[in-house]
């Protein structure tokens, strides 16, 4: 039986086609986004469905015989109910006039609605929390980059600018000694005027000593 015939199945009893498609749809879509959400889906008399992790693992290729590596992934699981199993042992006789499942309890269809909706509400609410910390601690950490980055760039432009001003300096000092240095050697060419003088003296001396 497929999805087609399974809506003709319950036609009659849901007042029409299309109403028996909407419920059938409904139902299966209440399913699918409960047990995507981690819920599990317990249907008394029928069976439940849940989510399964499964962890990651090495498997064998049929074809090669090649051992793979398999992810971690996530499963649907449906399980049987007691009712359901009885049925389909023999165990039990499918009743002519009455539904195969059990009926849910007077009181019990509202209960399970407003829980599963409260579950859901409160995912919901811890997956925002989560994202909005999330956010707020990417922010702060990309603002201490930003300035670590700017103090270490300020810290190197002034060394940069100190070591800049001390080859100034020692630039300066030098032109400052080698424009010093030419008056050391005219000092030194100044030196043989004494021995001129000294000259003299000794000549006016002899010449004092003839006469």
């Amino acid at each position: 039986m497929n999805k087609a015939q399974l809506v003709e199945a319950i036609a009659d009893k849901m007042g029409g086609r299309q109403q028996a498609a909407d419920a059938v749809d409904a139902v299966l879509d209440a399913i699918v986004r409960a047990v995507v959400a981690g819920d599990r889906v317990s249907v008394t008399g029928f069976g439940s469905f849940e989510k399964v992790d499964r962890p990651a693992r090495y498997a064998r290729n049929p074809q090669t015989g090649e051992r793979v590596r398999v992810k971690k992934t996530s499963v649907p699981r449906f399980r049987a109910g007691q009712g359901f199993k009885d049925l389909v042992s023999g165990s039990k006789k499918l009743p002519k006039n009455d539904i195969a499942v059990k009926k849910a309890p007077k009181g019990s269809l509202s209960g399970p609605t407003a829980t599963i909706a409260k579950a859901a509400g409160k995912k919901a609410a811890a997956k925002k929390a989560t994202g909005a910390a999330k956010k707020a601690t990417a922010k702060k950490t990309t603002a201490a980059a930003k300035k670590a980055t700017a103090k270490k760039t300020a810290g190197a432009k002034k060394t940069t600018a100190a070591a800049k001003k001390t080859t100034a300096t020692k630039a300066a000092a030098k032109k400052t000694t080698a424009k010093k240095a030419p008056a050391k050697k005219a000092t030194a060419k100044k030196a043989p005027a004494k021995k001129s003088t000294a000259r003299k003296t000794t000549a006016k001396k002899s010449t004092a000593r003839g006469q």
